[in-house]
């Protein structure tokens, strides 16, 4: 056996033992259901250790994230659902299934085509009857909405359906803003909601048509700010005044004193 091998069997056999009757017993009380919060938890912690750049912390939390796919494995073998190996097996099965050109005859041109093949296979082994399963389908409706929206055009412009150009995406973007304006002026809420609801997903279309994840983005505008207003709650405490005794003025030199330390 391989060291991976070797490496997988024991995290199942410990795994084992911990649902044990005489295991631990927080561990016996866990569900597929109770652990969802967890699995997400440990797929975000993962992100922000590839973003530090810290080697050893992407170890750590990979590994905190392979627990709940044994974990979860584990919970569905106990009432005879389904194996860890059925999990890797498929999972196996499907990447060579969804790469012809690596384990089949197929020629590409480059990564613009594998992802036009891979939806064409997914989507003939998702097909029911007659009727072909959607394109856009089968996303995962607890994405976050930026990451959801971002998908959603993606798949659509892999078929096809996409602008031809960056200015037809920003005269979108600009019709999208005065459509919240004239809702705005109507003093209609319903409209208002749906109007936003519209120019949020215009801005995601700019963003994933010049090649940006904007859930990535918001994340470290996100950050930014928070950087930058932390800044400014120390210049406010170190004056020994309240927020409100400044004026907007006052506390955007504050902010632009933030600024320029960043750059």
């Amino acid at each position: 056996m391989t060291k991976a091998g070797e490496s997988i069997e024991r995290l199942l056999d410990v795994m084992r033992k911990l649902r044990a009757p005489d295991g631990c017993p927080w561990d016996r009380e866990q569900t597929n259901e109770s652990l969802k919060s967890d699995l997400i938890e440990e797929a975000y912690e993962v992100i922000d250790a590839i973003e530090s750049g810290d080697v050893s912390d992407l170890e750590e939390e990979l590994g905190d994230l392979l627990l709940q796919v044994v974990f979860h494995s584990q919970i569905c073998s106990e009432d005879g659902r389904f194996e860890f190996h059925n999990v890797a097996d498929g999972i196996s099965d499907k990447l060579v299934r969804r790469h012809p050109h690596v384990f089949g005859e197929v020629e590409v041109s480059g990564s613009g085509e594998v992802l036009q093949n891979w939806d064409a296979i997914k989507k003939a082994e998702k097909r029911k009857g007659d009727k072909p399963a959607s394109i856009v389908s089968g996303i995962p409706k607890h994405l976050p909405a930026l990451q959801k929206a971002h998908q959603v055009q993606k798949r659509a412009a892999r078929a096809g359906f996409d602008w031809d150009h960056i200015d037809d995406v920003f005269a979108k973007l600009h019709e999208e803003i005065e459509e919240v304006k004239e809702a705005i002026n109507r003093n209609h809420e319903d409209d208002i909601r749906a109007e936003l609801g519209d120019l949020l997903f215009s801005v995601v279309n700019v963003s994933r048509y010049l090649g940006h994840n904007p859930e990535e983005l918001l994340n470290h505008n996100v950050k930014k700010f928070v950087r930058r207003f932390q800044h400014v709650e120390d210049r406010v405490h170190e004056s020994g005044k309240e927020f409100k005794e400044f004026t907007l003025d006052q506390l955007d030199a504050f902010w632009d004193d933030a600024k320029r330390q960043e750059a």
